[in-house]
């Protein structure tokens, strides 16, 4: 694991507002979130937003991720439109089927 990604001890807590279609975490008092839109079993990763002052520790990624967890055991696919989740799936080929 880099130095930049955080362990699992250390992992923000994500949580999940289905109707907002959001994936958030406060880091530090900073927020941190993933957007996405869901229509015909399709999630659309549109946006992915870390600020600057709890950058380069891994937040975005973590985000990715629980979003990717969430369409797989929900049985949805993914269109990474935000270009932080393309490149994030592109490095981790274990969600490559997700991708629609």
């Amino acid at each position: 694991m880099s130095p930049q990604s955080p362990t699992p001890s250390d992992a923000p807590e994500i949580h999940h507002d289905g109707d907002m279609r959001r994936f958030a975490t406060t880091v530090d008092g900073a927020k941190a979130y993933l957007d996405y839109r869901q229509v015909d079993g399709v999630m659309s990763i549109t946006h992915t937003w870390v600020p600057a002052e709890i950058g380069g520790r891994g937040i975005a990624g973590q985000l990715v991720r629980a979003a990717l967890e969430h369409a797989r055991a929900s049985g949805l696919k993914v269109e990474p439109a935000c270009s932080y989740a393309a490149g994030w799936i592109q490095r981790h080929p274990e969600y490559a089927d997700l991708v629609a």
